[in-house]
């Protein structure tokens, strides 16, 4: 099962996702942020945007908003930016 191993806040509303197989790549959540809900409202906060943190492999912020990383794996696959992590 693929897993979110590594995060990194990039501003705006972008993260940058290392997943357990390696690949990587760039997601921007501001369409997401920008929906109504009680659980995407907090997000809008940058400072909160950025507490994000990683739960059992998923991008998980304290309100208990999470991002499944299948979907994210998906999502950033979709728009071309998935690749592998380059060697420190």
């Amino acid at each position: 099962m693929i897993k979110v191993a590594k995060l990194k806040c990039l501003g705006g509303y972008r993260l940058r996702a290392t997943f357990s197989d390696g690949m990587a790549g760039e997601y921007d959540f501001s369409s997401i942020v920008a929906e109504s809900g009680p659980m995407v409202e907090p997000l809008r906060d940058q400072d909160y945007f950025e507490r994000v943190f990683l739960e059992d492999g998923a991008p998980t912020w304290p309100n208990g908003f999470d991002a499944s990383p299948v979907w994210l794996r998906c999502e950033i696959e979709a728009n071309g930016a998935l690749a592998r992590e380059a060697a420190a």
